[in-house]
């Protein structure tokens, strides 16, 4: 693992009164004016500036008017899970009579509206299909759907392919011709944002006249959490949905099913971070769709009952636990593939395969072992009649979507179907190509990376002086965010006195520091260490990446480093 230092750019911003460490860690993230740290919901992009909204809110004011039944079809993640939610719960707050939600098994129906979909689908009777989260590349199941009579509107985020639907409107930022500025909106901001501009066309026709007008900033917790559990990029727009949603959990105005999970996970409400959401809310509402049905996280987000809400939060975190549990045993038996292959003969490309491995956790295993080995990696599954689903991630630097397109160019017989982005693929082949596409796939990254980009590295803010180890700092840090996605958590690096060690749950290594000076001494802890390096009797200085972090204990805080990286020095 190398850290490097994080860019900056030749000029730094006039970014105010910030202190001058703030002003450069913003300045490193692309922040060019003090506009673009305003977090105020006037600053947010204009929703005129969507292609198809009109069209879309034309489809949902006649379908008030008229008392439809609307069916919105969901994604099963959490991003699937939320817009679903903020779908039915924003509808019903601005007067829609008849909303229910339909979210696919994905192992009985896949990913995106299906005909088969549609299928089971028309047994709701409805009368106007919303797709959120999915739907730009469903050009079958949307024929399926208006050849059945259904009106359509596909909200969505993900890139379209050559062909798209024929619904009769569609949003989203990233089909060809819309100019919104920002391209990365989750599902669930794309269905906000067509609530925004729904509530706006319902107001200018008079419909609030004689009654309060709803407030749709009640869902934006919800908006905030699927934006960081689907860990699209934290741009200045994202950053405002994301910094409202936060601040409406701290001040105890969250979702019921979003109190519950935090409670069942012990974490205060109040202290709730960005990275809260991604790592502590995300999972356990992600392990149902993963394992099982992604109803019951939907039924925990979307029910007003505080005891209905605690009692499907015990069975999602029930469910989490079952996911770290079959993500720990794929794990040892993917380490095990790998173990006696010698690093000069390990592949660029990684692809792994065990006929019983679970379909729903594979993403997570390719996650981790790209994480372990450096390099972009699919974990495959068995789907069933002779198929296998596969699931990758990729590095900085290798766009695994478009190398599957290669592949698939090369061997037009291998793969079966595939989708992704950059960083993340999906994709079915049948049992006998695997070994081909394995030898495919990894020619084509051995074709775009050298080996030394597959050592791994941590961008480092640079090193913090023994004065700047102190609470207001922290404090400080974990409040200038939301970080995220292209908007990192501020990291640290330095040598550091190793002072005491010892492991904690398994395999979490706490440690007391003193700074290189030995004037200061700090506690640290760095989760998921390899025990067969630590804890070291004989390591005394270590170089560390760090995060300045602040931990409460009995009512006290302190400074805490969460570190990412630690070797002997």
């Amino acid at each position: 693992m190398r850290i490097e230092p994080r860019q900056l750019p030749d000029t730094l911003p006039l970014l105010g009164d910030l202190p001058p460490l703030l002003t450069r860690l913003y300045a490193a993230r692309g922040v060019q004016s003090v506009a673009e740290l305003d977090k105020s919901l006037a600053r947010l992009i204009p929703y005129q500036q969507l292609k198809g909204i009109d069209a879309a809110v034309d489809l949902l004011v006649t379908a008030l008017e008229q008392r439809q039944r609307i069916l919105i079809v969901g994604d099963f993640d959490a991003d699937g899970a939320t817009a679903s939610t903020v779908g039915v719960l924003g509808l019903r707050l601005l007067g829609a009579a008849h909303v229910d939600y339909l979210v696919p098994n994905r192992f009985e129906y896949g990913y995106g509206l299906t005909p088969e979909i549609v299928e089971v689908a028309l047994e709701r009777e409805p009368q106007l299909l919303i797709t959120v989260d999915n739907g730009i590349s469903s050009v079958e199941g949307v024929a399926a759907a208006k050849a059945a009579g259904l009106k359509v509107l596909v909200t969505d985020h993900h890139l379209p392919g050559l062909e798209l639907p024929a619904a009769d409107a569609i949003v989203n930022p990233n089909q060809p011709g819309c100019e919104f500025p920002s391209k990365a909106l989750a599902g669930v901001g794309v269905i906000f944002y067509v609530l925004m501009a729904l509530r706006a066309r319902l107001r200018s026709l008079g419909w609030y006249a004689t009654k309060p007008q709803p407030n749709i900033g009640e869902l934006l917790d919800l908006v905030a959490l699927g934006s960081v559990a689907d860990v699209v990029p934290l741009d200045a727009n994202n950053r405002i949905l994301v910094h409202q949603g936060l601040e409406r959990i701290r001040a105890g105005r969250a979702r019921p099913g979003i109190k519950a999970i935090l409670e069942v996970a012990k974490r205060d409400p109040s202290r709730i971070t960005s990275t809260d959401l991604g790592f502590i809310l995300g999972p356990r509402l992600n392990a149902a769709g993963r394992l099982d049905d992604m109803s019951l996280g939907i039924e925990c987000l979307l029910t007003d009952d505080p005891a209905l809400a605690r009692e499907m939060a015990a069975q999602l975190d029930g469910m989490n636990q079952d996911r770290k549990s079959i993500e720990q045993g794929m794990q040892r038996e993917a380490l095990a593939q790998l173990k006696d292959l010698p690093v000069e003969s390990m592949p660029f490309g990684l692809c792994l395969f065990d006929p019983q491995w679970h379909q729903g956790v594979i993403g997570i295993l390719a996650s981790r072992m790209k994480e372990r080995y450096f390099r972009p990696t699919i974990a495959f599954a068995d789907a069933g009649d002779g198929l296998l689903k596969g699931s990758g991630r990729s590095v900085a630097g290798f766009h695994i979507r478009d190398a599957l397109s290669v592949v698939a160019a090369q061997h037009p017989t291998l793969i079966s179907k595939y989708g992704g982005h950059a960083m993340a693929a999906g994709l079915t082949l049948p049992e006998a190509n695997f070994p081909l596409f394995a030898e495919a796939f990894d020619a084509e990254v051995r074709r775009q990376l050298r080996e030394e980009d597959l050592t791994g590295r941590l961008l480092s803010d640079g090193t913090l002086a023994v004065e700047e180890f102190h609470l207001e700092l922290a404090r400080a840090l974990r409040h200038a965010g939301p970080w995220g996605q292209h908007f990192p958590e501020p990291m640290f690096h330095g040598v550091f006195q190793l002072v005491e060690q010892r492991v904690v749950g398994e395999r979490h290594l706490k440690v007391v520091l003193k700074s290189e000076c030995g004037s200061v001494k700090l506690d640290g802890i760095a989760f998921g260490i390899d025990r067969e390096i630590w804890p070291n009797p004989t390591v005394r200085w270590v170089e560390l990446a760090y995060k300045l972090d602040l931990n409460e204990f009995r009512g006290q805080e302190t400074v805490q480093l969460m570190i990412a990286h630690i070797e002997p020095r």
